[in-house]
């Protein structure tokens, strides 16, 4: 079992990275591989709703010149996907979502039954839109959603500041733990009849020095 993690950041080393880094982790510590993919920093397009990958049929976008179409084969050798995206203007980096709505439109076959999962990182606000933005095209796909503790959220502005997010690195951990046991229920792996998961460790932003 294989999940596919989508760093949708400009920066590669950035606090996505980070955040997806610990689902990753985790993920090993349960028995599950997993793929990132930097979406980088060329241009990604937006959907022009030409209809070729349709009238095609082929699960493909008709455009080859950004990452899109190396997603979708990708996918097809996974069993899940996250895909991770910093927060700006209160909503997913640009590319990240362009790069979701054309994947999911071409390459639904490649997609859809599988688990799947957003992550957003953010300096302060915005976090709940941008997250909930990426989770609803999942929904259309008939993706199960994989949930955590909290919104998959993770807090940070200089980069791998997000490591001192405790919560948020645990919410990573949970989402992590849960995608596991979903997907070795799904295959017929014999577990528990639920996830095992850490003891709650809230954080407050709030702080007096």
């Amino acid at each position: 079992m294989k999940v596919l993690l989508i760093n949708g950041s400009p920066r590669k080393e950035g606090n996505t990275s980070v955040a997806l880094a610990e689902v990753a982790l985790q993920l090993a510590a349960q028995g599950i591989d997993s793929d990132t993919i930097w979406i980088g920093r060329k241009a990604v397009r937006g959907c022009i709703a030409c209809g070729k990958c349709k009238e095609n049929a082929d699960s493909r976008c008709v455009f080859n010149d950004d990452i899109t179409n190396t997603v979708i084969e990708r996918m097809a050798e996974c069993d899940a996907i996250v895909i991770g995206a910093p927060v700006y203007w209160g909503q997913p980096a640009a590319q990240a979502l362009a790069l979701q709505q054309r994947m999911l439109y071409a390459g639904g076959a490649n997609f859809i039954g599988k688990p799947a999962a957003a992550v957003c990182v953010c300096r302060r606000g915005g976090a709940t839109a941008a997250f909930q933005t990426l989770q609803m095209p999942f929904q259309m796909c008939n993706m199960p959603i994989v949930t955590s503790q909290y919104w998959n959220i993770a807090y940070g502005r200089e980069e791998g500041e997000t490591a001192r997010d405790i919560e948020g690195m645990q919410t990573m951990r949970t989402l992590a733990c849960n995608m596991a046991w979903m997907l070795k229920k799904i295959h017929g792996v014999e577990i528990g009849d639920k996830p095992e998961r850490e003891p709650w460790t809230p954080m407050n932003f709030i702080r007096t020095n």
